[in-house]
């Protein structure tokens, strides 16, 4: 026998469907709920078929984001092999069948036989370091997002109160900028003080005593900033609630991102892999971290080509009769994030030509005709065959 259970994971609770065998289900569909109570009762579900076919059961699940994860650490915990599948994998086979029916009875039903019939890979654990660094990232990712939105936001209500601040500091968004704007959000509350005084607040402000110079000059746009704005004190002052607000949420998102910035580091470099990522050029800190963190274990993928159909950066097929498509599209039905990061990587490696190869490979495509991000998935691509070779070989890139 070969026994397995398909189940249709959903949130807080899930249907399982038990087969000692292909072709033979075992007993009926079983609802639990991801509470002790009811992974208890998963488990005596998990021994009685195990008692049964005198085979340890695997388990067939769909990747669901965080849903699964009560039952993964549940599974890892008495350990029994369990086996996470693409919900495209699960789709497809769905659209297969001849009868459209949807119900979680029937979706852990076809779990189960997809075991049978699919060539499928145990689950490999990612290890604590890996699955730690991957919320990390896309914690820093969701985090970023939301701080440009709160920046735009700050832009739009900066111009109705004080347009001409923009250029006063090098960096508008500067601790130094924000709080200063924070005291004195008019030009005619700068306007009120004197060169000397203004000079004193900045000074304050940065905290370096080597600073007078530059917070002088400072001084000397801010005032100057002043009386070419256009008004003193804004008409509504429901601008200066707004502003006061942003600023704030703006300082904590920098705040935030700094400690989620500083665990990221500090996690990676516990990684060996972590180092010779960054090995080609091109490869930061960052986009290092955030790469590793969406592969995981290398040793999932036994060829590059795999690794690159993950990243969802291999090229659609079409074809009918005699005609094949000769311009496809990349499948993007991998992971965004990899996506993202590896085009980061492209784009900073022909910055200057830092990476040769890759400035050489992008001219070598651009002169074949190919449009500009066309040329760069393409560099993508080939980017992520050295990555695969550099994590199997456990070897730093060489730049030839």
């Amino acid at each position: 026998m070969n026994p397995v259970i398909g189940l249709d994971v959903s949130k807080g609770e899930s249907h399982a469907q038990a087969f000692s065998d292909r072709g033979t289900p075992y007993g009926k569909t079983f609802r639990f709920k991801h509470d002790l109570d009811g992974l208890a009762s998963f488990l005596r579900y998990l021994q009685d078929l195990e008692s049964f076919t005198r085979q340890r059961p695997a388990v067939v699940l769909e990747a669901t984001g965080h849903y699964h994860s009560p039952v993964i650490q549940f599974l890892d915990e008495h350990p029994y092999l369990y086996i996470i599948i693409n919900p495209f994998l699960s789709h497809q086979a769905k659209k297969s069948q001849l009868r459209k029916v949807k119900t979680d009875v029937a979706d852990a039903y076809q779990l189960g036989e997809m075991f049978y019939k699919e060539e499928l890979e145990p689950y490999k654990k990612r290890g604590q370091y890996l699955m730690n660094l991957r919320y990390l990232t896309r914690q820093y990712e969701s985090l970023t997002g939301m701080y440009v939105q709160a920046k735009l936001q700050f832009q739009a209500v900066l111009d109705q109160v004080f347009p001409e601040y923009h250029g006063v500091f090098g960096d508008l968004y500067s601790k130094v900028s924000l709080r200063f704007l924070a005291l004195y959000p008019t030009s005619q509350s700068v306007l009120a003080m004197s060169e000397n005084d203004v000079t004193v607040r900045i000074q304050h402000l940065v905290g370096h005593v080597n600073s007078n110079r530059w917070s002088l000059e400072r001084a000397q746009k801010l005032i100057a900033a002043a009386e070419r704005n256009p008004f003193r004190e804004t008409a509504f002052p429901s601008h200066l609630i707004a502003l006061e607000l942003l600023i704030n949420l703006l300082l904590q998102y920098q705040e935030h991102l700094a400690k989620l910035d500083q665990s990221i580091e500090a996690l990676a470099e516990e990684l060996q892999e972590y180092d010779l990522v960054q090995s080609i050029p091109g490869i930061g800190t960052k986009i290092a971290a955030t790469i590793l963190a969406e592969i995981g274990e290398i040793d999932r993928f036994d060829h590059a080509k795999k690794l690159v159909a993950f990243a969802g950066i291999d090229p659609s097929v079409f074809s009918s009769g005699k005609f094949t498509a000769t311009r496809n599209k990349i499948t993007k039905r991998g992971s965004r994030r990899l996506r993202t990061a590896l085009y980061q990587a492209v784009r900073c490696g022909l910055k200057g030509s830092r990476n040769k190869r890759i400035r050489a490979y992008y001219d070598k495509k651009r002169a074949e005709g190919k449009l500009f991000k066309v040329a760069v998935i393409a560099c993508a691509n080939k980017l992520l065959h050295w990555i695969f070779a550099i994590l199997t070989k456990k070897e730093a890139f060489i730049l030839d």
